[in-house]
């Protein structure tokens, strides 16, 4: 499965253009063993698109809520931000972060409420350099 079009810059790109980000520890793994982050890869890819009920966005606000319950909050962060570019509003953002105060309580929807304001910092960073 390694060839030149699986090299780690070539997913490394991939991942940037299809998630929106890409963390240090992916392009890590990415560049010192592509074959397993594009078998990775694909599976986040086959999760978090279009299913055969499910569209992507709500794939990604479920994915939220469990990123807020299990308080990782930067894994809100990101998947909110993508959630965003497939038309999620921020509405939809902070009722699936609501969503986990019953099964999750306070430290939960505390977690995913900081994911969401630091999304929201990253957008104001962005705009002023701009």
């Amino acid at each position: 499965m390694k060839t030149a079009e699986h090299s780690g810059q070539d997913i490394m790109q991939r991942i940037q253009r299809v998630r929106g980000y890409l963390p240090d520890e992916w392009a890590y793994v990415a560049e010192r063993d592509p074959e397993f982050w594009d078998i990775y890869n694909a599976l986040y890819e086959k999760v978090l698109s279009d299913g055969k009920a499910l569209p992507a966005k709500t794939r990604e606000l479920i994915a939220i809520g469990v990123l807020s319950y299990r308080e990782l909050e930067q894994g809100v962060c990101n998947h909110a931000k993508r959630a965003l570019r497939l038309g999620a509003t921020r509405q939809e953002l902070l009722e699936a972060v609501e969503t986990v105060t019953v099964p999750g309580g306070s430290p939960a929807l505390r977690a995913g409420l900081r994911g969401l304001m630091m999304m929201e910092e990253e957008e104001r960073n962005t705009a002023m350099k701009e």
